[in-house]
C-alpha cells in the first residue's frame, strides 16, 4: 500500500515507445509520484499522446520560469500563447532587447537544472499559507486567481526553493526533459517543444506572422481593458462588470466584421468571391451571416453557397488511415464540378445547383438555379475555403480570403495559457449535445480525428488569408461553463473519454459563471448555446 506509479512501472518492467511521463489512474491523469492504496486501473502514457505532451510542456515551462527567476529576478516571464508550433514568451520589465546573448544565458541555466535531476514536488497547503508563499515570491497573478476561486486548500509545485502553480500534473524530476529549444521571436522568445508525432525531434518551425499580429492586437486590447488574466476577469464579474464586458467585446466583433466588409468594398468591385475558412467550431457560419449583413449595408448583394452540396457520392469518398470515411479530405469535394460551376457563374451563366442528400449519400438536383448579378458576391464558407486547390483556375484578384478561428488571448496567469483548441472543443460539445443529439462522449471520441484533419487540410493554408478574424469572446468561458458542465458530467467515468471530460471540468472551475441575457441574438456564441436570430 502506498506504492508509487513510478515504482509500479519499474517493477512490472513496462516499456513504452517513448519515456513514460504520467499515467491515467481510473482515467484521470496523475503524476508518477502518485501513491496507490486501493485497486486502480492504470495506463502509463508517454509524450506521444496529448495528455503526455501537456505534462512535458508544463514541466519544461516550470524549469524555464525557475531559470529566469534566478538569472533575472526582477523580470516577469509571461508564457502567452501557442504560435509557430511553439510558445511565445515575453520578458516584462526587462531592460534592453531579448537577443541571442540573453537567451543563451537562459538556456545554460535551463540545461543545468535539467541535468541536476531535481525533484519536482507537488505540495498542498491552506489557502492563506499558500498566499503568503506566492506573495513572498512576488507572483501576484497567482494570488489574483486564488482570491477569486475561494478554495480552502491550494496545490502548487516546488523545485528546490522555487515555487509555481500549474493546472495539471508535472514530471517527477527535471531530468525527464531532454528536447526543447529557445530562440528570439519578435520582442520576446519562442519556446520550441518536441514533435507530437515523433517526440525524439523538435517540432518544425512554421511561420505564422499574421496569426501573431492577431494575438498581439487582442493582447493590447485586453491590456487596455485591464483583463490580463482570468483572475482579473473573475474580479470584474464579482464587481458586476460582466455585462459591460459583453457589450464591449461584442462591439469589437461588429467593428471588425464591418472593417472586413469595407476591405472587400475597397477593391473596387474586383472581388467576386469571399472565402471563409477555419477549423471546426470557429463560428464560420455565423461570421458569414454577419459579414453578409455588413456587405448589404454598403450596397453589395451577397449569396451563400454551401460547399457541402459538392461532396462526391459517399461511395467515392476518400478513407482515412483507419478505413473510415474522411470528409476532412479535400478530395471529398467534387473539385471539377465545383470549379466548373464557379467559372460559369463568374462568366455570367446560369447554373443548376446541386444538393447533397446526407441520408442517401448521393448528389441530387432539385431544379434550384443561380445566376450572378454585377453587385453579387459569393460567400463560400467551409474548412477547405483557403486551400489553393479549391479554386485553382479562378484569378486571385477575384478572391478575398478570410481565416476565422477562436484564438483565446486571455491566460489563467503568467505561466498557464489557455489552449485555443479547448475553446472550440467546448463549443462543439455544447452544440453537438444541443442541436445534433451527440453526447459529449461521442464528440470527444471524434476530436482527435478532427484535429488531425485540421493539421493536414486547414492550418497549412491559414497564412494565405487576406485577413484573419478572431471569433473568441473574452467572456465566453464564463457562459460556456453553465452549458458544458451538465453534458461533461454525463461522460461515464469508466470510459477513455472521461480523461478529457475531467480535464475540461477542472478547467471550467477557474471561471465564475455569468448570465447570458445580455448576449445579443447575432453573437457568434449563439451558434453554440442557442438563441440566435440567424437561421442555420
Amino acid at each position: 500500500m502506498g506504492i508509487s506509479l513510478l515504482e509500479i512501472y519499474n517493477a512490472l518492467n513496462i516499456r513504452l515507445k517513448f519515456s513514460v511521463v504520467a499515467a491515467r489512474v481510473n482515467y484521470k491523469v496523475e503524476d508518477l509520484n502518485f501513491p496507490v492504496f486501493k485497486p486502480k486501473d492504470i495506463e502509463f502514457i508517454d509524450i506521444s499522446v496529448p495528455a503526455g505532451m501537456r505534462v512535458y510542456v508544463r514541466s519544461l515551462c516550470m524549469v524555464l520560469c525557475k531559470a529566469i527567476s534566478e538569472l533575472l529576478p526582477h523580470v516577469d516571464l509571461k508564457i502567452l500563447h501557442p504560435i509557430c508550433k511553439g510558445y511565445y514568451c515575453r520578458l516584462d520589465n526587462f531592460e534592453g532587447a531579448v537577443n541571442q546573448e540573453i537567451i543563451d544565458r537562459i538556456k545554460v541555466r535551463v540545461n543545468e537544472i535539467i541535468a541536476s535531476g531535481e525533484k519536482i514536488i507537488c505540495e498542498e497547503k491552506q489557502f492563506e499559507e499558500v498566499k503568503k508563499l506566492f506573495t513572498a515570491a512576488n507572483q501576484q497573478d497567482k494570488i489574483r486567481l486564488f482570491d477569486t476561486l475561494g478554495n480552502p486548500y491550494v496545490r502548487y509545485f516546488r523545485i528546490g526553493n522555487y515555487i509555481d502553480y500549474y493546472t495539471g500534473v508535472l514530471l517527477p524530476s527535471t531530468d525527464y526533459m531532454n528536447i526543447y529549444e529557445l530562440e528570439p521571436y519578435h520582442d520576446g522568445m519562442l519556446l520550441r517543444i518536441p514533435n507530437r508525432s515523433n517526440p525524439s525531434v523538435l517540432e518544425d518551425y512554421v511561420k505564422q506572422e499574421k496569426m501573431f499580429d492577431i494575438f498581439k492586437e487582442y493582447g493590447r486590447w485586453n491590456k487596455i481593458m485591464e483583463m490580463n488574466n482570468v483572475g482579473d476577469f473573475n474580479a470584474a464579474c464579482k464587481n458586476n462588470k460582466s455585462f459591460d464586458l459583453i457589450k464591449i467585446t461584442e462591439a469589437l466583433h461588429e467593428k471588425k466584421i464591418a472593417h472586413i466588409a469595407d476591405m472587400i468594398h475597397a477593391r473596387g468591385g474586383k472581388v467576386r468571391i469571399a472565402l471563409i475558412g477555419g477549423p471546426s467550431s470557429s463560428g464560420k457560419t455565423t461570421f458569414s451571416k454577419r459579414l453578409s449583413v455588413q456587405l448589404q449595408v454598403i450596397g453589395l448583394h451577397p449569396i451563400a453557397i454551401s460547399m457541402d452540396n459538392y461532396f462526391v457520392n459517399r461511395i467515392e469518398t476518400p478513407k482515412d488511415e483507419n478505413g473510415e470515411l474522411d470528409y476532412e479530405d479535400i478530395n471529398a469535394i467534387d473539385l471539377p464540378l465545383f470549379n466548373k460551376h464557379i467559372q460559369q457563374l463568374l462568366d455570367g451563366e446560369e447554373i443548376q445547383m446541386p444538393f447533397y442528400n446526407f441520408e442517401t449519400g448521393e448528389r441530387e438536383f432539385k431544379g434550384d438555379k443561380l445566376k450572378l448579378e454585377k453587385s453579387t458576391i459569393l460567400i463560400l464558407e467551409g474548412i477547405h475555403a483557403l486551400n489553393p486547390e479549391l479554386l485553382a483556375k479562378v484569378p486571385t484578384v477575384a478572391l478575398f480570403k478570410i481565416y476565422v478561428s477562436a484564438l483565446t488571448t486571455i491566460a489563467l496567469d503568467n505561466h498557464n495559457w489557455i489552449p485555443t483548441a479547448d475553446t472550440r472543443l467546448l463549443r462543439r460539445i455544447i452544440r453537438d449535445a444541443r442541436f445534433r443529439r451527440y453526447s459529449a462522449c461521442e464528440t470527444i471520441s471524434r476530436w482527435d480525428s478532427v484535429r488531425r484533419g485540421e493539421e493536414k487540410w486547414i492550418f497549412p493554408f491559414q497564412e494565405n488569408a487576406d485577413v484573419m478574424f478572431n471569433s473568441a469572446l473574452l467572456f465566453e468561458f464564463a457562459v460556456l461553463k453553465r452549458h458544458a458542465e451538465p453534458v461533461l458530467n454525463e461522460v461515464p467515468k469508466s470510459s477513455s473519454e472521461y480523461t478529457e471530460a475531467h480535464r475540461l471540468l477542472k478547467f471550467l472551475n477557474y471561471f465564475i459563471p455569468i448570465q447570458e441575457r445580455e448576449i445579443p441574438p447575432t453573437s457568434l456564441l449563439r451558434e453554440f448555446v442557442g438563441g440566435s436570430s440567424f437561421r442555420y
